[in-house]
């Protein structure tokens, strides 16, 4: 029986910007199978007692930078502590995601969470405009007028809901969030412990 590992995100969380390509090399390294889940953070956050950033405490947000301008030099990962176009609604581009993980596989739709994630915090584009997630999936060639119409479908939305509910009932209320083998793993600084999780889980495989 194969290794999976669920991975529930929000396309606009700069931790996700942080952590995702560590944590695709390293369910590619262990071969994990990854159950890409992108959610709506809003939602959960409602359910989970959580703040959107401008409703959080001035000291929350202000140690916030210091954190992630600490993770950006220690993981030598370009971010822009305060991009033009943040915050920004993150379910156009989490259904973007969707549509592609629908019509092109689960591959394809993470590297799209990658350029979207670098398109918010290094480029600082606004990715909730639909002419530039259609210039960011046409850049990974993809057909992005194609994909951004499906992305607005019954059936895309469908999916969108599932994967909010289910991170709802697997106690979600950040990201990103690792759930292996029935153990969660909260933000890109666990995974280390994922890693570890991952190489027992392998061994006892042989």
């Amino acid at each position: 029986m194969s290794l999976s590992c669920e991975y529930f995100l929000a396309t606009q969380s700069p931790y996700v910007y942080l952590g995702h390509a560590r944590f695709v090399e390293l369910a590619r390294r262990y071969d994990v199978r990854i159950q890409l889940k992108p959610m709506d953070l809003g939602r959960v956050f409602n359910g989970s007692g959580g703040l959107p950033l401008a409703k959080r405490a001035p000291q929350r947000q202000a140690y916030r930078l210091v954190e992630l301008a600490r993770w950006s030099k220690y993981l030598g990962v370009p971010l822009t502590l305060e991009p033009k176009f943040f915050p920004v609604a993150g379910d156009p581009s989490a259904r973007l995601v969707v549509a592609t993980q629908l019509a092109h596989g689960t591959d394809k739709a993470l590297e799209l969470i990658g350029a979207i994630s670098k398109a918010l915090w290094v480029e600082e584009r606004n990715i909730a405009d639909d002419a530039t997630l259609q210039a960011i999936a046409n850049g990974l060639s993809l057909d992005g007028k194609s994909l951004l119409a499906a992305s607005g479908g019954p059936s895309v939305q469908a999916a969108y809901d599932a994967n909010t509910d289910d991170a709802e009932r697997a106690g979600v209320y950040g990201a990103p969030w690792f759930v292996f083998e029935g153990e969660p793993y909260w933000g890109q600084d666990r995974l280390d412990f994922l890693e570890r999780a991952f190489a027992e889980a392998r061994a006892k495989k042989g």
